[in-house]
């Protein structure tokens, strides 16, 4: 029991909401037939990386030090108000600054798509409503995926396979962690599968 309570919560901390949308962009230019030089594929990548992973890190951190947020978790709606705030500029300005439309339109409207996922979230927090920001994450890359897979017309079965097992474990690590229920979860899909699919009419 210990040791399947260890394993449910590192899958929490392993696919954290924060590495998704890098792992999207990842997949991408390794997936697109485009040709796009590898010293901009890193420096798409630092950017990011710093933009989506590095900097959210700090400002929780920041956060924390002021006492806004307790844990990494967000376990309150009321936690949840800032760095929501604070992860759409943070998404704003990947959109205007990194991943342009042009010639990263279908990035630009994944990036897109996570912005009115938070925003959703943001919403739902008003209302007293914790959505699962873990499954909005990977359901919102899922679809992604899947999206990709038919633009590009490659078979990515098998990674959709491991996706859909991913998705799985999450979920169930939430369940486990009692950090939400299921209809949380069920919400966080909604939020995170609904933009990215009907955003993908602007690039498919």
């Amino acid at each position: 029991m210990r040791l399947t309570h260890h394993i449910l919560k590192s899958i929490s901390v392993i696919f954290h909401p924060l590495i998704m949308p890098i792992a999207g962009v990842i997949f991408y230019f390794v997936k697109t037939p485009r040709f796009i030089d590898r010293q901009v594929i890193w420096a798409k990548l630092t950017s990011l990386s710093i933009l989506t992973i590095i900097l959210p890190i700090l400002l929780y951190f920041l956060l924390k030090t002021l006492g806004h947020v307790n844990s990494i978790y967000l376990k309150s709606t009321k936690e949840r108000i800032i760095p929501l705030i604070l992860n759409a500029i943070v998404v704003i300005l990947v959109t205007q600054r990194i991943l342009r439309p042009d010639p990263y339109i279908e990035l630009y409207y994944f990036f897109i798509g996570i912005l009115i996922s938070t925003l959703s979230c943001l919403i739902l927090t008003f209302f007293k409503f914790k959505a699962s920001i873990h499954m909005i994450a990977i359901s919102g890359v899922f679809m992604f995926f899947i999206a990709l897979s038919i633009h590009f017309s490659i078979n990515i079965n098998g990674t959709l396979a491991l996706m859909s097992i991913i998705s799985g474990a999450v979920a169930t690590s939430r369940l486990h962690l009692k950090a939400h229920t299921y209809p949380e979860l069920i919400m966080g899909v909604v939020i995170g599968v609904f933009p990215q699919l009907i955003l993908v009419n602007n690039w498919l």
